[in-house]
């Protein structure tokens, strides 16, 4: 159900918070720890935080069971919804910034060994696979020439490095920011 979804999709940023927050240590002095979240301007928060009544209206498998059946309500709230999900809009402080970020990977090119050289980073499990994708503010394109190994795409990384405001559109969705990556690693509380 396009409900169910969506209100997965956003459960999972919002888990991905506080499963993700850690304490800043010595180690990550040069890197500003960030949380998903951040990423996403209030006004677009806000508008997926309060999803239009005509959602909960939509029947499981029905026709209607998608997003498009939401693009003909004129009522201001779900047009503003609409334009969340598909937002470009960046927070501009981050831009050039360098940060450190835990994330899943959705890849774009796999070399043999199933090292990732271009993927997506997302900040949920099945995001861009399973689901729809998160919104373009959601998530951060990144060419890594040294490669990810990926065991499963289950597994959650710790990344860093710096974060610039570039727009790339993919089969598996489009990424408002990009990262220019110093290190991956496995992510560890």
């Amino acid at each position: 159900m396009l409900s169910n979804r969506l209100q997965t999709a956003l459960g999972l940023i919002l888990f991905t918070v506080t499963t993700f927050s850690a304490p800043v240590t010595a180690q990550d002095n040069d890197y500003r720890q960030i949380e998903w979240i951040e990423l996403m301007p209030e006004d677009d928060l806000v508008a997926l935080l309060n999803p239009p009544e005509a959602i909960e209206l939509i029947v499981d498998g029905s026709d209607e069971d998608s997003v498009a059946s939401l693009e003909d309500v004129d009522d201001e709230a779900t047009q503003r919804y609409l334009a969340a999900l598909e937002s470009t809009t960046v927070v501009t402080d981050f831009n050039n910034t360098k940060i450190r970020l835990p994330g899943f990977i959705v890849p774009l090119e796999l070399k043999e060994d199933f090292l990732a050289v271009e993927f997506l980073m997302v900040p949920f499990f099945g995001a861009c696979l399973h689901m729809p994708p998160p919104p373009p503010n959601q998530i951060i394109y990144v060419v890594y020439p040294e490669g990810v190994e990926l065991n499963s795409y289950q597994d959650p990384f710790w990344f860093e490095g710096t974060l610039k405001i570039e727009t790339t559109a993919s089969d598996m969705g489009t990424a408002a920011y990009t990262l220019v990556v110093d290190s991956v690693t496995p992510y560890t509380e």
